[in-house]
């Protein structure tokens, strides 16, 4: 099917741009907010509660938002 069109991808920079930008940010809110909670856990259970968590917010939250607000510039 070499007729159809694919998709153009995001320039890789930009989309490393967007996510570094956006990681740190919600990465450093989450700890804080939940180093409350989490301070009796080691380290190792904290960061087993935390990732889930961050990466559910960015599959299906900031990503998504991302595309929507970045989708034309990621594509120049």
């Amino acid at each position: 099917m070499a007729h159809m069109s694919r998709r153009a991808q995001p320039v890789r920079w930009k989309l490393w741009l967007l996510m570094v930008a956006v990681l740190y940010p919600l990465i450093t809110i989450g700890v804080t907010l939940a180093a409350p909670v989490l301070e009796p856990l080691p380290p190792a259970g904290r960061f087993a509660l935390i990732v889930p968590v961050m990466v559910a917010l960015m599959v299906w939250v900031v990503i998504p938002l991302l595309h929507r607000l970045f989708g034309s510039w990621l594509q120049r």
